[in-house]
Parts: C-alpha cells; structure tokens; sequence
C-alpha cells in the first residue's frame, strides 16, 4: 500500500512537493482554502475543498486518510491544523507555523532561542510607529505582522516625509518596526528534520532580490566565510531542536560587519532552495516528505555551483541554454512567480556570467546583474 500525504494549498511549492513525490511512489490529497486556485496540482492528486468552518473528521476522510499531513505555505489555520492533528501527525507542528505566521511571535522566539535580530520594537497604530522610528533611527523598515512577503505590507521609511505620506496605507496594522542595517549579502540557509531526529543541512545561498521578490539564488555562497557559515548552520540546528521541528526549515539572513542576523524564517519547502531539484542529489522537496514519513534523508550536497532565476511575470521557456525549466501553470500577472530556470557549472565564473546572459533575456529592460543590490 502507497503512503498517501496531504497538503494544505495547491500553489507551485505543493506541485513539487507531489511532483518530487512521485519517484518515492507516494500518493497526495490537496486541501484547496476558500476560493484558492488549484490549477497548479490538477492531475497530481485528489482535490478537497474547505469551506468557512471544515469539519475536520469528514475533512480527513474526503483526503482518503492520509498517514501525515503538511503544508505548503505559513498562512493557514491553525485551528485546522491543531484539530487535524486528532486523526495523523500534521507537521510542520501548529506551533511552530504559529510562531512563524506572526513576525513578533517569529522574532520573539528566535531571542528566546538565542538567535540575534536586527533591532526592532512593535507597534500597533501610527503613534507607535512614530515613536519606534524615533528611537530606532532612519533608515527603518515597517513591516505587518501577518501577510507580508514578497514586498507586500512593507515599507522602507527614509524621512519624516516619507512616513507621512504612507500613514494612511498603514493605518492601525499591527506591525514590526525594525531598524535599517547595513548589510554585505543577504542569504539562506535550508534544513531538514525528520520525525525521529534525523537532520540536514543544504548549501548555504545567496540572494538578490528586486522589489521584494527573491530574483536569484545562487548556492553555494561564493567567496564563503567559514565562521559565518558554521554561525548560521548553527543557528538553524538550534531552532529545528528547540521546536522539536520536523520537516524542512528556511532561515533568511543578513550578513553584517558584526555577524549573522536572521531576517525570517519559512515553515516549508523554500523559493531560495529550489536550486536543490538539480543542484542536489536529494532535493528540499523529497526531504521533506522523507523527513515527515521518518524516513532516511537524502543527500543534500551541492556538488556542483548552482543557481536558480525566477521567472516573474513570465510563463515561457528561455532560450539560453539552462539545466532545466519548470514552469507552474498559473495564471500570467506582472511580476508573479510563473515558474524558474535552474543554471549549473563546474566553474563559478562562468555560472555567474550565465546568469547574467539568462537575466538580460527575462529581463532586458532591468540591466540586472548578479552583484545588484536590490
């Protein structure tokens, strides 16, 4: 008899999942919230859609009993997740998604794990935020507590000015308000655990975003510090031990004149770790559903530089020569994630020089380089 895994979300990051799933000869439910589009993982397995209040019993049988359940994306119930947990293992655990859903739960939770933040204060209403900027200084970032990624439900403040003239944007949202430091890369860092303590670690990436969106992610780091790699590794074995984790974990960073400081973490498979479906023998996405069935992990190294592009707002194959091309089957909309391009090579160099030439095709009007900070 097949294992049979349910997923909450039917986007891009559950089409892999069942997709790398597959080759393990598993089998896949998905959970489609409220009016989510579920073109994504048509063909891949049964679709059960949730309404408003999911009656969790009649919810797991429509799945077909899955032995686990797990989840594509932080923003989810968590009542569900907690009442599902009475018929399988749901992992990530509610809890952990429950710290990472709320950037002053997520923050709070790395200081009590030892982990350093940038500097931050919260604030629920303008006054608030006037006063957080003050005392932290220009330039600050203004980011939601909930709902915020990819640039959206944050906000760069450099003056007064600037401030005034988004106030009523922001309104009363409760939010984090973090002071601006500087920074020579920003990076990420995957791991998995299983069920029964089993842990790995991928290829540390870097990542160059623009306007909030991850762009490119190239692995490993090129021109690495060891100390900082080891602090980072060291980081996230903390959290997936103190959290009792199981799955996979990204851990966001920034590099500093002083150290490592984490940014935010993902309870689930990671847009900066799909390099991983070529770069490495095991990707994040097979880990993953090893990790939440206890099975053996796969290798994670990166044998080779790797990097992957994202392709925003475009839904078709690139000339220039590539590893591979997936493309997500969703709807075309400007700057959305419509699918990726994997780029590898013996010689960092020429990856480099590649990934110029591939985003000077996707992208003619941006000049993008690789080394652009964004």
């Amino acid at each position: 008899m097949n294992h049979r895994v349910g997923i909450i979300g039917c986007g891009q990051l559950a089409r892999m999942m069942a997709q790398e799933g597959q080759a393990l000869g598993l089998e896949f439910a998905f959970i489609a919230l409220g009016k989510e589009n579920v073109t994504c993982v048509k063909g891949l397995g049964e679709i059960v859609r949730a309404g408003e209040a999911p009656d969790p019993a009649a919810l797991y049988q429509a799945l077909g009993s899955p032995e686990v359940i797990t989840t594509e994306r932080e923003d989810v119930p968590l009542d569900l997740l907690r009442a599902l947990e009475d018929f399988c293992p749901v992992y990530p655990r509610p809890d952990a998604v429950a710290k990472t859903q709320h950037r002053l739960r997520e923050k709070l939770s790395l200081l009590e794990s030892g982990i350093p933040v940038a500097p931050f204060l919260p604030a629920g209403d303008a006054h608030e935020i006037s006063r957080a900027i003050r005392y932290l200084g220009y330039p600050a970032f203004i980011k939601a507590c909930e709902s915020g990624y990819d640039g959206k439900n944050q906000w760069r403040i450099d003056s007064p000015a600037q401030l005034e003239k988004i106030r009523g944007e922001i309104g009363n949202l409760p939010c984090v308000v973090e002071k601006g430091v500087p920074f020579t890369r920003e990076v990420s860092i995957i791991g998995v655990r299983s069920a029964s303590g089993e842990t790995r670690t991928y290829a540390m990436a870097e990542n160059l975003h623009v306007n909030g969106t991850l762009l490119v992610s190239r692995a490993p780091v090129p021109q690495r510090d060891d100390e900082q790699l080891d602090t980072a590794h060291r980081y996230l074995e903390t959290l997936l031990r103190d959290w009792d984790y199981v799955g996979v974990l990204a851990m966001e960073c920034f590099v500093t004149a002083s150290g490592v400081l984490v940014n935010e973490l993902a309870p689930r498979v990671h847009n900066s770790g799909h390099w991983s479906l070529g770069g490495a023998a095991t990707s994040q996405f097979a880990n993953h559903l090893r990790a939440i069935l206890d099975m053996p992990l796969g290798d994670t190294h990166c044998d080779r530089p790797a990097a992957m592009v994202n392709m925003l707002g475009i839904d078709t194959a690139p000339e220039t020569p590539n590893e591979g091309v997936w493309v997500y089957g969703k709807s075309p909309r400007p700057g959305r994630k419509l699918g990726h391009v994997l780029l590898l090579d013996e010689v960092s160099a020429r990856l480099d020089r590649r990934v110029e030439q591939l985003l000077a095709e996707l992208y003619p009007e941006r000049q993008t380089r690789l080394a652009a900070s964004a």
